[in-house]
């Protein structure tokens, strides 16, 4: 029994925090909104984003073609390759060279921080089912301290993470504060 409690504990300290409210206590407004407009704004993007390079498009059809998959059989403490791309708005489609990120567990869940590049983000990862998380997080830029969540209704970033492989994740982020319609953060380790 001793045993048991053990493993559970530690498969809940490698998880997204739990779905227990917390997420609906922090989320702004305007974050609220994203989410709740995320499947059509989705649409929107790709629509636009197929009108782009057809190279960049093959490359964007292949990223979401990976099926979503549990995350409560992984640990994605570590380090990751990570790169943005840019679907609709003012650039049709853009995808961005591969940059550095990192996840880390404090205890209360995985956080995510992009620690290389020009745009860079910090936030958490919190449970919304079996094949879903919600990231909440701050963008910054360069080496400019990060800000908490819903310290800078400019800098907050909202999304849905989906985990797509053994190693391999992204995190869709609807309505991005600037430039595009809609913004993937690819990782892989």
């Amino acid at each position: 029994m001793k045993l048991a409690i053990i493993m559970f504990a530690s498969l809940l300290a490698a998880a997204p925090a739990l779905a227990d409210g917390e997420v609906q206590k922090l989320i702004t407004p305007a974050d609220a909104a994203r989410l709740e407009s995320y499947e059509s704004t989705r649409r929107s993007a790709l629509d636009e984003a197929h009108g782009g390079n057809p190279e960049d498009v093959a490359v964007l059809e292949q990223i979401l073609a990976r099926p979503a998959i549990a995350f409560s059989d992984t640990d994605l403490t570590g380090d990751w390759r990570c790169r943005t791309i840019k679907a609709g708005g003012i650039g049709t489609l853009v995808i961005y060279d591969w940059f550095r990120c990192k996840v880390t567990d404090d205890g209360s869940g995985w956080l995510l921080d992009k620690t290389s590049g020009s745009q860079r983000t910090r936030g958490r990862l919190y449970d919304d089912g079996d094949k879903r998380a919600i990231y909440l997080g701050s963008l910054r830029y360069n080496d400019d301290p990060a800000s908490d969540y819903a310290a800078d209704p400019e800098m907050d970033q909202v999304g849905y993470a989906f985990r797509t492989g053994t190693d391999e994740w992204r995190i869709e982020f609807p309505r991005p504060q600037r430039e595009s319609l809609l913004d993937i953060l690819e990782l892989r380790r």
